[in-house]
């Protein structure tokens, strides 16, 4: 059985860069904007590659830093579960390219125990040079377990997988950091007393996606809630949520005071997005304009490093690549026929042959730059383990059920 919310989350919040209230006279206030420290981590430029399923392993990641050298790069979710019986896949996304400067690893749990162990087997075998925690992916396959978005509702668990994931990485030195998302709906919210939980736990900074998770991906995140979280706490906040172009990492600043921005969606097919945010914040107006010849060669070395992070099979790479390759091609006038083409590409030299029919001279189009793209979709349901919203701690019975032995916690 589960506790499912099903009614209407759609918002009517407003892009601050177009609503009509929020516009004054005159030119836009300067946006100041320093290097963040995580404990005796320094990133110079405080913007954040969020971690997202399927999409950031070390090929994108690489990419990406290669436009924006001193961000932070954050690998995608691995579920502690699944780190602590060693699973294959989860061991190959933990892997790191050589060159990348910060290893950002990010975990999620549910049980307190298992979350401790894999922070263990990250210190123990030197893994990574920062974790992130996971309390705001809002997937129904997630949040029906208690986990992502739905278990800071819990906040003795939220607290105690803090708590000892703290203490098991301060002992290397390890920075800790928590995304949260802004509640389950407006009735559950629980981001402020979260971000205070995490900063009394000794969390180095809070990431929030100013949505609920009845809200998922729709309509515009609320960046007032961004400001309301920096106001509460002390350590740094990174804003998250629709940051299409580089002007809207300046108003999320402009409008919330936020430390530094996280960047999802917004990069994907975009990894450019990094570079344009550096010249923002550095005062620079410079931003880049890639031709589709240039954004094929962006595809070819994304293909060859994808190559080599599944060992050489050119067949999982394509495979791997073939949604990296609908977002790249997003806006272009490229045709349907060709689209399909490379849907069905099975090899590098497949890759390179459709990239040959395509015409390098092509510019970005206009209408779709800086625009949304990705899930944009409203959850029409959220799905939580039941009886969850009937209190603010775990039961034992609930401990029970939700910290069984259950194998797809172990799997991918």
């Amino acid at each position: 059985m589960e506790t499912i919310i099903n009614a209407p989350h759609e918002t009517d919040n407003l892009d601050p860069r177009t609503d009509a209230a929020a516009k004054v006279a005159g030119a836009p206030a300067p946006v100041t904007i320093a290097p963040v420290k995580l404990g005796r981590i320094t990133v110079p430029t405080p913007v954040m590659l969020s971690p997202m399923a399927g999409v950031t392993n070390w090929p994108f990641r690489v990419i990406c830093e290669g436009y924006g050298p001193d961000g932070l790069y954050v690998a995608e979710m691995i579920t502690a579960r699944a780190l602590v019986a060693r699973n294959p896949k989860a061991l190959r996304l933990c892997r790191f390219a050589p060159g990348e400067k910060t290893r950002s690893l990010q975990l999620y749990g549910v049980n307190p125990a298992i979350v401790e162990q894999a922070a263990r087997i990250v210190v123990d075998n030197g893994m990574a040079d920062h974790v992130d925690l996971n309390f705001g992916c809002p997937v129904p396959k997630v949040t029906r377990r208690g986990g992502g978005s739905a278990l800071p509702w819990k906040t003795d668990l939220f607290r105690d997988i803090i708590q000892r994931v703290v203490r098991v990485c301060g002992e290397a030195g390890i920075p800790v950091t928590a995304k949260i998302r802004v509640g389950i709906d407006h009735e559950h919210e629980t981001f402020l007393e979260a971000g205070h939980i995490a900063q009394e736990e000794g969390c180095a900074a809070v990431t929030l996606h100013a949505r609920t998770t009845a809200e998922y991906y729709g309509g515009h995140s609320d960046w007032s809630r961004i400001g309301e979280l920096v106001s509460a706490l002390d350590i740094p906040v990174f804003g998250n949520g629709d940051i299409w172009g580089a002007e809207d990492a300046l108003e999320m600043v402009r409008e919330t005071g936020c430390a530094g921005v996280a960047i999802g969606r917004g990069c994907q097919g975009r990894p450019w997005l990094f570079a344009d945010i550096k010249h923002a914040f550095a005062g620079s107006d410079e931003r880049t304009d890639p031709t589709l010849g240039e954004v094929c060669d962006v595809i070819r070395r994304h293909a060859a490093l994808l190559t080599e992070f599944y060992d050489g099979d050119e067949r999982m790479a394509v495979h791997d690549l073939r949604k990296h390759i609908a977002w790249y091609l997003k806006g272009f006038p490229v045709g349907g026929s060709t689209r399909k083409a490379f849907m069905e590409c099975e090899s590098l030299s497949d890759v390179d042959r459709e990239i040959g029919e395509l015409d390098p001279t092509v510019r970005f189009p206009e209408r779709v730059k800086d625009k949304p793209r990705g899930r944009v979709r409203f959850a029409k349901k959220v799905h939580l383990p039941y009886g969850w919203l009937d209190s603010r701690t775990t039961t034992h019975e609930e401990r029970e059920t939700l910290f069984g032995d259950d194998p797809m916690d172990a799997g991918y």
